[in-house]
């Protein structure tokens, strides 16, 4: 019998980040807002909502692909990979890495994850066709449509030779995306991984969530007792994330680890949680075990919170189980730059940055009345600081798709190699039994 080559489990570093964001763009006017509870919430600009009975949502105001990319980059590609592009190259930068100047190219992925991807310009395109025919179809189209195309153009870009793939996991495509990067770093099969998500808000998408009554009219209040529903957003996070190997050689700063994932399913209903909550409870729990550490070394939660009656009360209900009686922190930065689809939890993993560096729990902002069925420790309507060694951020999706991430101060966790695999620890322990 053959030995197992023994796995190399590498502690995974955040080196950089970029972010554009309906409520401010580059991390130094993302975090400002973040702390000052700003709201992105406006007239929709990018298509008409007349007859819909809805018109506010979350866009990001301040990207011009224009300043960003090349002409040729342009021709090439769609608005939500030119958001992707542009947040990869600020990542980057940030870290001190330069495009196409790798030690080994093939040891260098992406991971993007998206919802729709460029469902814009199939829309487009088919308002095209409508009027003009299939004469309207040009070659360029077929290289802006395809939401599989979102890493390769920034692969193309930057240099990167390593594995190269969409996630078009819902919500959870972000926290899915960091994930399988950490994987690829931990087992060694990836010195550096370019991770993140990007979405646009789309007239099919907005209108979809009009009719599933799941719009709120105005604002989004998670986990108040008045509470209507989503505000659709859009944007784009990006991080570069090493190695620790890798980052040392070249004495990189790093402004956090990533202490580990948990996935889960609930197999349950399309657009409503599991009623017992048991796959997100699970998902928390591995991705606390992951990272070598219990659930009371949790300082934070950065929820998921859509603001909709049926997520947040299932978020309540997975609080409860994982924390018992202690009430950590919990926010919702929906309630500020709304329910960015498959951006949403990587703009979300950017403000559990945002808190590790900066010890701010940044806040739930139209937070009014308290409801007894979400009886958590929210963060109403102004920052407050607290610990912020250890933070955790949930995604729990559209479809069931249950993804939640751990970050952690430089210096904070045990050595990877010290710590269980979270998926048979947890189920030695019990503490994944069904109920």
């Amino acid at each position: 019998m053959q030995t197992a080559a023994k796995v190399n489990r590498s502690r995974v570093l955040v080196t950089g980040v970029g972010v554009f964001s309906p409520i401010g763009s580059g991390k130094e006017a993302f975090y400002s807002a973040l702390a000052a509870g700003k709201s992105g919430a406006a007239e929709v600009t990018q298509f008409s909502t007349e007859n819909l009975g809805r018109s506010i949502a979350c866009e990001v105001k301040d990207f011009r692909a224009s300043d960003h990319l090349s002409g040729a980059e342009l021709r090439r590609m769609g608005r939500c990979s030119a958001m992707a592009l542009a947040a990869a190259r600020m990542a980057l930068t940030e870290a001190g890495l330069h495009e196409n100047r790798w030690q080994d190219r093939s040891r260098v992925a992406v991971i993007l994850g998206t919802t729709m991807g460029e469902a814009d310009v199939l829309e487009k395109l088919d308002q095209a066709l409508v009027r003009s025919g299939p004469q309207a179809l040009q070659r360029s189209h077929l290289t802006r449509v395809g939401s599989t195309l979102l890493p390769i153009h920034i692969a193309r870009a930057i240099g990167a030779e390593g594995p190269t793939m969409t996630l078009p996991a819902a919500c959870a495509a972000g926290n899915y995306a960091i994930g399988l990067a950490y994987d690829l770093i931990r087992t060694g099969k990836a010195d550096v991984v370019i991770a993140g998500a990007s979405e646009l808000i789309q007239q099919l998408q907005f209108s979809g969530f009009v009719r599933l009554a799941a719009m709120a009219p105005s604002k989004c209040q998670p986990f108040d007792k008045n509470r209507q529903g989503i505000l659709i957003g859009e944007g784009s996070a990006v991080f570069v994330l090493e190695s620790e190997g890798h980052a040392a050689k070249r004495g990189a700063a790093f402004q956090a680890e990533v202490g580990g994932f948990g996935l889960t399913c609930d197999a349950y209903h399309i657009t409503r949680p599991h009623p017992d909550a048991s796959g997100s409870v699970a998902a928390m729990r591995r991705a606390i075990a992951e990272a070598g550490v219990q659930a009371g070394d949790i300082d934070f939660v950065n929820a998921h919170g859509t603001g909709t009656k049926a997520n947040d009360t299932a978020e309540t209900a997975v609080m409860h189980e994982v924390f018992g009686g202690r009430r950590v922190p919990i926010s919702s930065m929906k309630s500020m730059f709304g329910h960015c689809m498959g951006a949403a939890s990587a703009l979300e993993a950017a403000a559990c940055l945002f808190t590790i560096e900066s010890g701010i729990y940044p806040p739930t902002i139209h937070y009014e009345t308290p409801d007894s069925e979400c009886d958590v420790a929210v963060v109403a309507n102004v920052a407050q600081r607290g610990p912020h060694r250890i933070v955790a951020n949930n995604s729990l999706a559209f479809g069931g798709y249950n993804a939640v991430t751990i970050f952690a101060q430089p210096g904070v966790l045990v050595p990877p190699s010290e710590r269980p695999h979270a998926f048979f620890s947890a189920r030695a322990s019990g503490s994944e039994a069904p109920r």
